[in-house]
């Protein structure tokens, strides 16, 4: 028998449309993918999510929405998607471990950080001074040296941020050019806290318990070590809608493409939420409310169908 929401992911934007989906009676099948619990369960400390005036533990944030969900009637499995047939009235997944049928879906994936792949950085991946996020961490890292590595407009952006809390931003890239826009490249080389570091290969991260220095090969070989507190790796995104294109449309970049002012998709009955369809905002409170938005246009789109 066909699920009435099936729901792909269980990051803020998959857990809000479960909760929601599940107190208006439809007992969803939320499906646990690769990282269950999203990018959040990386982060030792979230302080920007509203009411927790101390923070709260990322994962703790993640297991209380799950636990808010199981409460109202989500159900949970766990299974990566691996191809779909959007094409009858009943959507099919075909995933791992089954093949699950439901009237509608939330795709609610996210997106993965692309990484250095140097040594060092996983290591220290997640609290302990590499990140892929300066708004959510960059409040840490106040009045100590820090990072960015990239060259395009997000990586100084990031760096231009970081100048609120750091007392230096290193902005590390491969080339002597960026990617970015002119005007966040001059942005960028006027502002006395940041140092250009150009034409270098990251190639160590170096610490104790945390992070100390990023160590760079220069052109000519030589090595070069920063010394800093946190890496903020800004080399862009992967959204993980591999699985379902081409049935629903993306953009250049590969996220999930809405139409305005909604979150359903070219196909009636499918609707995207969270980072694998916002390569803007890519916040934890954004995404869930995506999910919620996602939730209530699914509720809504049953009734009439």
């Amino acid at each position: 028998m066909a699920e009435n929401v099936l729901i792909l992911g269980t990051g803020c934007a998959g857990l809000t449309a479960a909760i929601y989906a599940a107190r208006a009676g439809l007992a969803p099948l939320v499906l646990e993918g690769g990282q269950p619990g999203g990018q959040l369960t990386t982060t030792s400390e979230v302080e920007n999510f509203p009411g927790f005036v101390h923070g709260v533990d990322g994962n703790e944030l993640i297991t209380n929405m799950k636990g808010q969900a199981e409460r109202f009637g989500a159900k949970f499995a766990w299974d990566r998607i691996d191809s779909v047939d959007f094409s009858g009235p009943i959507k099919k997944l075909k995933g791992g471990e089954a093949t699950y049928e439901a009237k509608a879906v939330i795709i609610a994936t996210g997106a993965s950080p692309r990484h250095l792949g140097i040594p060092g950085e996983m290591h220290y991946y997640g609290g302990n001074g590499v990140t892929t996020c300066a708004t959510c961490d960059g409040a840490f890292y106040r009045n100590v040296p820090v990072a960015v590595v990239g060259g395009g407009d997000s990586a100084c952006e990031e760096a231009l941020f970081l100048t609120r809390f750091a007392s230096k931003v290193y902005l590390v890239h491969r080339r002597d050019s960026f990617r970015a826009s002119d005007i966040m490249v001059q942005r960028v080389k006027a502002h006395e806290k940041i140092e250009l570091v150009l034409n270098v290969t990251p190639k160590e991260i170096l610490g104790d318990a945390k992070v100390h220095t990023l160590r760079v090969v220069e052109k000519s070989g030589a090595d070069r070590d920063l010394a800093v507190k946190c890496v903020f790796v800004a080399i862009g995104h992967v959204p993980n809608s591999q699985a379902f294109t081409p049935a629903l449309a993306v953009d250049e970049g590969g996220y999930f493409i809405a139409g305005p002012n909604t979150v359903s998709t070219n196909i009636p009955g499918v609707f995207v939420a969270g980072d694998c369809s916002d390569h803007v905002y890519r916040q934890a409170i954004t995404a869930a409310g995506m999910g919620c938005r996602a939730a209530i246009e699914a509720e809504r789109w049953l009734a009439g169908h």
